[in-house]
């Protein structure tokens, strides 16, 4: 009996995926399949290998190039620790590259303008409240929420993931849902950079929130978007144009700046 080895090839993580392996697993979550399925079907795909049947033994016969082998479930099971990012928010921003023959935004914001930063995380943030609406529903008392609304939430989700879709692709249309899955991947890992790159503006976040303004209204989210503007223009209207056209990198980074000082100033009043 020969032995064959057999290596299986696979991406470290987020950052090393091309379009066609995002669109593959991007599918696959919209699909809902459970995160060791979407692992054990990335695994197979991007190692180019195929299932061929299962043999009376419970094993499964593999076919990769010119090799047909078998591999319990158990030895499968031991090569998905290696995919375990999958199972989280990309920790670097990562998106499609283009959509409808629509080029994305750059997926860091380098060279973007604060405006279109702006835009997109009110809509973002939009989004987010709609979930924790949904939820706060759903945690409420039974038959608290008419099929209506809640239905009526779902399609005011929609809407805002396909209105920052526009933003980030530069046109209007109406997204699949593995491309609104890529949609909210891409901003929320966008956050979390930003999260930790300028920490002193914004609070530190985990995959599943958007920051400092998490939770607050839509008024709320309008009257600090507007006190960022503030701030950079130092109250002077006639530079608020500048402020918006500045790169979104250079704007962050001096509202850190400006949050840093204001810290340390409020801690020397405090310990006078």
């Amino acid at each position: 009996m020969q032995t064959i080895s057999i290596n299986f090839i696979v991406p470290q993580g987020w950052h090393e995926l091309s379009d066609k392996q995002l669109r593959y697993v991007y599918q696959l979550l919209a699909n809902e399949f459970a995160t060791d399925e979407v692992k054990t079907f990335c695994l197979l795909q991007w190692s180019g290998t195929k299932v061929i049947g299962r043999q009376d033994s419970g094993a499964y016969l593999l076919k990769k190039g010119k090799f047909l082998f078998e591999v319990t479930l158990l030895t499968l099971a031991e090569l998905l620790p290696h995919l375990d990012w999958l199972g989280s928010i990309p920790t670097v921003p990562v998106r499609i590259s283009k959509i409808n023959r629509q080029h994305a935004l750059p997926a860091d914001f380098s060279e973007v303008p604060f405006e279109t930063f702006i835009i997109c995380d009110n809509l973002y943030q939009g989004y987010l409240q709609t979930q924790n609406d949904e939820l706060s529903c759903q945690r409420g008392q039974s038959g608290a929420c008419s099929g209506y609304a809640e239905c009526s939430r779902q399609c005011d989700a929609v809407e805002l993931l396909d209105q920052l879709g526009a933003t980030l692709y530069g046109k209007s249309m109406i997204f699949k849902p593995y491309e609104r899955i890529n949609i909210f991947y891409w901003f929320a890992a966008l956050k979390d950079t930003f999260s930790r790159k300028f920490p002193d503006f914004f609070q530190p976040v985990d995959a599943a929130t958007g920051g400092i303004l998490l939770g607050l209204s839509a008024a709320s989210v309008e009257d600090a978007m507007n006190a960022q503007i503030r701030a950079l223009t130092k109250g002077d209207v006639t530079k608020e144009g500048e402020v918006l056209a500045l790169d979104t990198h250079r704007a962050l980074t001096e509202l850190n700046a400006q949050a840093r000082e204001y810290k340390e100033l409020n801690a020397k009043t405090a310990s006078k």
